[in-house]
């Protein structure tokens, strides 16, 4: 006798999986270029994997599925002397509340097809990989751990032999990890490391505290020198440390610190003792988010800084001018050693390519790996599917197309360009015409409106557009992730349900203590 639940699990056996789009790019924090072959580049996105392109950006391959056991890309580093080595640490560092752990590290001895787990599983979250330029056996690992509780597998870890086996050559704490590495290339023996103290809930991020240091090694990796306190850098508690050695430059080397009085901060004597730069805010938005930095690898004056948007100095630090990138929130940028024209840049929009210097990029438009909070479909025939896209716009895509692909021109963007969160859409038959005019929108906590085939009926909204910068004190109530909920079963009115997350008021917090930007 074949009982319902083994016909519905032969029917559902039967399905297989198909791409249905949209190739629209989704966060990346990890991107890497070839330094032999001009034309390809990597990049690790945060819900997809590791990507690759051998004709500058034009064309996209994933090359870790079937290999990867999680999704989540943190880093992602090609040797300098052999360019078929490839290491890749798992788990993103921006550890916003739904952030995706990792498992590890992985290496790829072909270029990436195909790869082999090499361990430090329990890292959960990998910020840097460093690799030595002579030696791609020698490779070093900047592991956060655990974001929600403390761990013992954290801090920076160095493998001589490929990743066949590790050390844990710098730990502070269970509370404390490596958020970022550099390695200067001219002396590969020197490293410079950055310790953040951060515990994330879904609720509060608490960035910075006594362990949040910053280190610098002489013996390749063996020993370390705090460099913490020295003369020059901001004093009392710290958060978020970004750190970048000049590769045009030895001995010079810059940090962007979370502090009270934090700012840019560069050396010229190795760390020990630093100079106070450019003290702009837009540099230093949402820290725990962003604090990226990155050297010109051939003129010691140039630098660059991501953060809501991109900027560069061309005077060392002390002065800074807006780049265009494709996207906002960028997260990180390889640049070339031999062609510093030629670089690699990660957002919260996907991975573009440059060829001029960040002039004009590639497009973000055929990268499917975007990041989605909720999806539904509708009931017309053929159906569309609707998703709420991690900070960008809704968007709504055929599940089959009368042009034999489904094209980025079927799709149908609505709403505005941020955080989109939920998404419900009524499935009664009075939505003749379901669409984006039958969608209920959310954003970052905030309940947009619900427009209806009957017509548009506002919803009450919780909480003021979100600010990253202003005075101490407490806003408006704003919900954590979703709102409340109207009812499915009538496209006539809206009534407010319960909420589906936790809330509470938000207040800017200092550093040390429960974030309110979360």
């Amino acid at each position: 006798m074949v009982t319902s639940t083994t016909a519905q699990s032969d029917l559902l056996g039967s399905l297989t999986w198909r791409c249905i789009g949209p190739f629209r790019g989704g966060r990346v924090v990890a991107v890497a270029g070839d330094p032999m072959h001009p034309m390809t580049f990597y990049f690790g996105a945060c819900a997809g994997g590791v990507w690759k392109t051998t004709d500058g950006g034009t064309y996209w391959q994933n090359v870790s599925d079937g290999f990867f056991k999680t999704a989540a890309v943190g880093a992602i580093a090609v040797a300098d002397s052999d360019p078929n080595v490839v290491y890749v640490g798992m788990g993103e560092t921006a550890i916003r509340g739904d952030v995706s752990h990792g498992d590890g590290v992985y290496k790829s001895t072909d270029g990436g097809k195909t790869w082999t787990h090499l361990g430090l599983a329990d890292t959960r979250y990998i910020g840097r990989v460093r690799i030595h330029p002579h030696n791609p056996d020698r490779v070093y690992v900047a592991a956060l751990g655990h974001a929600f509780g403390p761990n013992q597998e954290r801090g920076v870890f160095r493998s001589q032999d490929g990743g066949k086996t590790w050390e844990q050559v710098l730990f502070r704490s269970a509370k404390a990890g490596a958020i970022d590495l550099s390695l200067d290339p001219n002396n590969p023996r020197i490293l410079y490391a950055a310790l953040w103290e951060v515990q994330r809930t879904p609720w509060s991020l608490s960035s910075g505290g006594p362990d949040s240091s910053l280190y610098k090694s002489t013996d390749g990796g063996a020993t370390w020198v705090e460099l913490t306190n020295n003369p020059g850098l901001p004093t009392g508690i710290k958060g978020k440390i970004g750190i970048v050695a000049s590769p045009a430059r030895s001995e010079r080397v810059w940090a962007i610190v979370e502090a009270e009085n934090g700012a840019l901060f560069r050396s010229d004597d190795g760390g020990a003792t630093w100079e106070r730069l450019s003290e702009d805010r837009r540099l230093r938005l949402r820290p725990w988010y962003y604090c990226h930095i990155y050297a010109d690898p051939q003129d010691a004056e140039t630098l660059y800084v991501l953060n809501v948007q991109a900027w560069k100095s061309v005077d060392a630090g002390r002065t800074f001018t807006e780049m265009t990138t494709p996207h906002g929130d960028n997260h990180d940028l390889w640049i070339d050693p031999h062609n510093p024209q030629r670089m690699i840049e990660g957002n919260d929009g996907g991975a573009c390519v440059s060829f001029n210097g960040g002039a004009t990029w590639s497009t973000i438009y055929n990268q499917p790996t975007a990041q989605f909070y909720h999806v539904t479909a509708d009931n017309q025939f053929p159906y569309r599917v609707y998703g709420t896209q991690q900070d960008n716009s809704a968007i709504s895509v055929p599940s089959r197309s009368y042009k034999g692909a489904i094209l980025w021109a079927t799709a149908i963007p609505w709403g505005v360009q941020k955080a989109a969160i939920s998404l419900y859409i009524p499935t009664t038959p009075i939505l003749s015409t379901p669409g984006p005019s039958a969608v209920r929108r959310e954003v970052a906590g905030r309940c947009c409106a619900m427009i209806t085939a009957a017509g548009r009926c506002v919803l009450s909204r919780s909480g003021p557009n979100p600010t990253v910068a202003g005075a101490p004190g407490i806003s408006n109530i704003a919900f954590n992730g979703r709102i409340p909920s109207s009812s499915p079963h009538t496209t006539q009115t809206c009534s407010m349900l319960q909420a589906t997350s936790s809330f509470a008021p938000r207040t800017r917090a200092p550093v040390g203590s429960p974030s309110a930007l979360t």
